[in-house]
């Protein structure tokens, strides 16, 4: 496992890292759970961004990632990305899954983004199954590591005790 890859239990809004990566829903415009969080704290700057983002493109598709300023917030960006609804697993979900963490890395690389840390994304709401969500996060974000060296952090922040316990088991 690249030892650039750490957990922590914490609020993402907090964090003082590059970008944060918001689990976001395909309309942009904010909603429950982290998206809710990250809208609030980082204000109308934010939102402002996502209706001219959606004004220029109609959204964003599920598995796809487009990026703000990170607003009021401690991090300089806010990376949205928007997860699949867990149908059964019939629905090229985990492929979905593993795109929102690609497409998330590769803006920032893009960006020259060095610090970036991912929510548990589609694990609430969306109610993906949250060992496998991690066990394809993990290994998404491992693999992409090995062929790039620019990102020198990615924090996997778990709001509960449940996804927290699943990414230190996996990064052990």
């Amino acid at each position: 496992m690249d030892r650039r890859i750490t957990v922590k239990q914490s609020d993402i809004t907090k964090l003082q890292v590059d970008a944060i990566v918001n689990a976001a829903n395909t309309s942009l415009l904010g909603g429950g759970g982290v998206d809710g969080a990250i809208h609030r704290a980082g204000g109308k700057q934010i939102l402002d961004e996502c209706i001219a983002i959606r004004n220029k493109q109609g959204g964003c598709p599920t598995g796809e990632a487009v990026i703000t300023t990170g607003g009021k917030l401690p991090a300089k960006y806010v990376i949205h990305t928007v997860g699949p609804v867990w149908n059964g697993g019939n629905r090229n979900e985990q492929q979905l899954l593993a795109n929102c963490y690609l497409n998330s890395l590769a803006i920032a690389v893009d960006k020259n983004i060095k610090t970036i840390a991912f929510p548990n994304i589609s694990t609430g709401i969306y109610h993906f199954p949250k060992p496998e969500a991690a066990e394809i996060a993990v290994k998404t974000v491992d693999d992409f590591l090995q062929a790039n060296q620019s990102i020198e952090e990615i924090i996997f922040i778990c709001f509960d005790d449940e996804n927290y316990r699943l990414y230190e088991n996996l990064l052990a």
